[in-house]
């Protein structure tokens, strides 16, 4: 069953649909986590603060006039630094879930600070990209969540988590949900019928198409993911729901314009097709609930 959307009503304001914080943009790679704050707010947040680097804030702010951005300190590489722990801590109490890793690099430091997040914020929080990069270098970490975690790797992070022990798809699968029950974490194995698991539950998303298969897709999951989350969606709900809006844009998108043309971007586009295509399904799911309780 589809998770449901949370229902909007008159007077709600925007704190009724939470505070997000995505973390990520380095020298180069400011795109990245760029696409991600566009899909959060198209995914519904109510308000979204994205904390990069001076080197990439001016083109993360030029991105969506609809998000903030506050500036983390960075080392001589452009990367975030160890030094941004504490002003990223005083920005993170009042959020209501966090995305971390689109374009974040990779240093010490950061393998520090990734860790810090994962074992002491208690918030929902997205661990994508180079954030998992981060996690695979200190494995026992994985062990030790704070609060609620979706993992979004694709085969090849999955491998690194796993410190390279398997290499057969089907493999890396069963060991993502045996990693997913032991961490206590949501795993989403980013892919064809990309597999999310929870524990005991699993699932596999049926949308999605191979024009995703593309530069930045990956971080517009991430926003789209800590939407919900700030919606108040559980993390296994977010993750299944993510998955599916994510493959229905990316599958409006290539009805469209083509699956050799699609990019990241377009599938940001396709998000309102995709949101209003669920909510369509789950009101004639409500009407032939009626008709059922009516006729017994």
């Amino acid at each position: 069953m589809i998770p449901k959307l949370p229902v909007r009503q008159t007077g709600h304001h925007k704190g009724d649909f939470g505070r997000g914080i995505l973390v990520g943009g380095c020298r180069g790679m400011a795109g990245a986590i760029s696409l991600a704050g566009m899909a959060c707010m198209k995914s519904g947040v109510g308000s979204l603060k994205i904390a990069t680097t001076k080197e990439s804030f001016p083109i993360v702010a030029s991105f969506d006039p609809c998000y903030m951005t506050s500036v983390l300190p960075s080392d001589q590489n452009g990367i975030v630094s160890l030094d941004a722990l504490a002003p990223l801590e005083r920005l993170l109490k009042s959020s209501t879930a966090i995305g971390i890793g689109p374009g974040l690099g990779q240093s010490e430091g950061l393998i520090e600070l990734v860790s810090w997040l994962y074992t002491q914020v208690p918030q929902p929080i997205v661990f994508d990209a180079d954030a998992l990069n981060c996690l695979s270098e200190v494995p026992e970490v994985l062990m030790h969540p704070a609060g609620p975690r979706v993992l979004t790797p694709h085969l090849g992070e999955m491998r690194r988590l796993l410190q390279g022990e398997h290499s057969d798809p089907v493999e890396l699968a069963d060991r993502a949900a045996l990693l997913s029950s032991e961490a206590g974490a949501v795993i989403v194995l980013k892919g064809h019928r990309s597999q999310i698991s929870a524990g005991s539950r699993k699932i596999f998303n049926p949308s999605g198409n191979a024009g995703m298969a593309t530069a930045g897709s990956g971080d517009v999951l991430t926003g789209i993911i800590t939407a919900l989350l700030c919606q108040g969606l559980k993390a296994f709900e977010a993750a299944q729901l993510g998955c599916l809006i994510h493959g229905l844009a990316g599958d409006a998108a290539a009805r469209r314009i083509g699956e050799i043309s699609l990019t990241a971007k377009d599938i940001v586009r396709f998000l309102p097709k995709a949101f209003r295509a669920v909510l369509r399904k789950e009101r004639r799911r409500q009407i032939r609930q009626q008709k059922q309780a009516k006729k017994s």
